[in-house]
């Protein structure tokens, strides 16, 4: 069953916010479940050490390794034994093979604990009569256990007894297994979610456990308050608490920096990567039955997460619609349109602003071969009513085809552009795990519902022109576009370049470095509106040094300390170089 959600792959979109914290209805009556305690570990060397076989094996050296897991056991009857020897493997000898040859055997420690072995087991006596300082040196170097075994016990009474030790830890694990993975399904047959999930799977595993989505933003999370906080500070975490996902690969980790052990496992489902589960502990080290666990742990979070997927499709549809109908003017009068709203939860009688953010084209296309994701702008969609609705949980946010549009509350002391930056942040993160760069514009605020699609239409042209001005993840807002909201609306690309050209002559050579200086500095002159004393103060030239440069200037584009009209072609052809995508 685990493997049904663990077919490690692909990457997928965000869950909307509050899912991993959002309160499950109240369980229906039925019979209650019974929890297992905890996972049920391996079958140590410490353990192996009192089954009747070895009662009276002793430990030569190797005490620190006491707590390795024996998962098989094998004898060696040949000198070449190590392409034999298998990870977890117990291995029993009588030293016949290297009788001639006992100066080889601290070596064959060596190389017998790079391959993994559990444990060496050595009968004396009638091959050796005793094992080399050196071995035993070794042995003890490595922490891999040494043993001494009775004369009178016989190799397959050992053999025995120790397979039949781990089937039986096998086959309680299994339960064990099947235990847990029935017990977090009746959760989500419950109608509980992904916090209920990761506070179960805290409960068995006796860790803090956090589930996140594909880049690693934390869904929900369960363990003891200073746990979870200790955690999020070490070098899992980047400073914005995301998980570093593209760090943390499937399998069992530590942290340089931290004491203890975790295990990250991929919540996958159909092929596509809808997050992580990550379990943390400080206390001990985490091993594959831990691993077991948090596999079922996995498969039920894929069922919540496919279960609120599928809600909010319907619910994000009916409410783009409507949205859409907002915008566009068809949603009828103001009190239509607050009643309606009030009915999906949202408050848009109050002052907004509205913001509407777009992904930038990649700048390269992805490899066939990479694994299946989730359509980017479903998980931005998410991103995005993850950060809002955690702000304000009856902020509009909507995910349409192109862009997503969020109508932002007006913070008291009115400085909207700060609550658009901030979220801006928080979506972004640091750029890791996968996450695609955006653009994003910012209308002029909003007193009235009724000059919403106004505020959409400016939203959109400052999208528009802060990508062409500063490229990819621009964030424009309206209101400081000036000048270039109006050659921003010429689609004659040749034109604009042309008018450059023919204004600004050789200064228009953008791949030149002395006429980017020239540029600089005409643009510094009229920005000041010709002072040249100010002008030479933040350019840091002398007076007669930039007096020197006007006279340069002047005679490259003309008389344009005498002349207004053409300071203002001037000024408007060093805007149209500011612009991208005119090649």
């Amino acid at each position: 069953m685990g493997k049904l959600a663990n077919d490690g792959v692909p990457a997928s979109p965000e869950l909307p916010a509050g899912e991993g914290h959002r309160a499950a209805r109240p369980s229906p009556p039925g019979p209650e479940v019974t929890w297992p305690t905890h996972a049920v570990p391996g079958l140590t060397i410490r353990k192996a050490m009192d089954i009747p076989a070895l009662a009276g094996a002793r430990l030569l050296a190797g005490a620190g390794g006491m707590e390795r897991v024996v998962q098989r056991a094998n004898v060696m009857e040949v000198p070449d034994i190590l392409p034999w020897v298998k990870p977890h493997e117990l291995l029993l000898t009588t030293g016949y093979p290297l009788r001639n040859t006992p100066q080889g055997l601290p070596s064959l420690v060596t190389e017998l604990n790079a391959r993994g072995l559990a444990a060496l087991a050595v009968k004396l006596h009638r091959y050796l009569d005793a094992l080399p300082d050196e071995m035993v040196d070794e042995a003890e170097r490595l922490g891999m256990p040494l043993l001494l075994l009775p004369d009178a016990v016989g190799f397959d009474d050992i053999l025995n007894q120790v397979l039949t030790g781990v089937l039986h830890r096998q086959a309680s694990a299994l339960e064990r297994s099947w235990e847990v993975h029935h017990a977090l399904l009746s959760v989500v047959l419950d109608g509980g979610g992904l916090r209920e999930v990761a506070g179960k799977t805290s409960a068995v595993l006796g860790v803090s456990v956090f589930i996140t989505t594909p880049d690693g933003r934390v869904l929900a999370e369960a363990g003891g308050e200073d746990e979870l906080a200790g955690w999020r500070e070490t070098s899992c975490f980047d400073p914005s608490g995301r998980f570093r996902t593209e760090h943390e690969r499937g399998g069992i980790h530590s942290c340089g920096d931290t004491p203890g052990s975790h295990a990250v496992v991929p919540v996958v489902a159909g092929r596509v990567d809808h997050g992580r589960i990550v379990a943390f502990a400080r206390d001990r080290q985490l091993d594959g039955n831990d691993i077991n666990v948090l596999e079922r742990a996995a498969t039920v979070a894929a069922l919540a997460v496919n279960k609120q997927l599928a809600v909010t499709a319907v619910e994000s549809k009916y409410r783009g619609d409507f949205l859409r109908d907002v915008l566009a003017g068809r949603a009828g009068d103001r009190d239509q349109v607050v009643e309606h709203c009030e009915s999906l939860d949202w408050d848009v009688d109050r002052d907004l602003v509205v913001v509407v953010a777009e992904l930038d084209p990649e700048a390269r296309p992805a490899s066939a071969a990479a694994p299946h994701r989730r359509p980017a702008q479903e998980r931005f969609a998410g991103a995005w009513h993850t950060v809002v609705t955690r702000r304000d949980p009856r902020a509009a946010v909507v995910g349409f085809a192109q862009e997503v549009v969020a109508l932002l509350p007006v913070p008291q002391d009115g400085d909207a552009d700060a609550v658009v930056r901030e979220m801006v942040r928080q979506v972004a993160g640091d750029g890791g795990g996968g996450r695609r760069a955006f653009s994003t514009g910012v209308s002029r605020i909003v007193h009235d519902p009724a000059e919403l699609p106004t505020a959409y239409e400016q939203a959109r042209r400052a999208v528009q022109v802060g990508r062409q001005l500063e490229g990819g993840a621009a964030l424009a807002h309206f209101d400081g576009l000036g000048s270039f909201r109006l050659l921003s609306q010429i689609e004659d690309s040749a034109e604009l370049r042309g008018f450059a050209h023919e204004t600004l002559h050789e200064l228009a050579d953008t791949g030149d470095p002395e006429m980017a200086d020239l540029r600089h500095t005409l643009k510094v002159l009229l920005d000041t509106n010709l002072n040249v004393a100010e002008a030479a103060r933040q350019l840091h030239f002398h007076y007669n040094t930039l007096r020197y440069r006007i006279g340069k200037l002047e005679r490259m584009v003309g008389p344009f300390t005498t002349d207004p009209e053409l300071r203002l072609d001037l000024a408007l052809a060093l805007k149209v170089l500011q612009m991208r995508g005119l090649d």
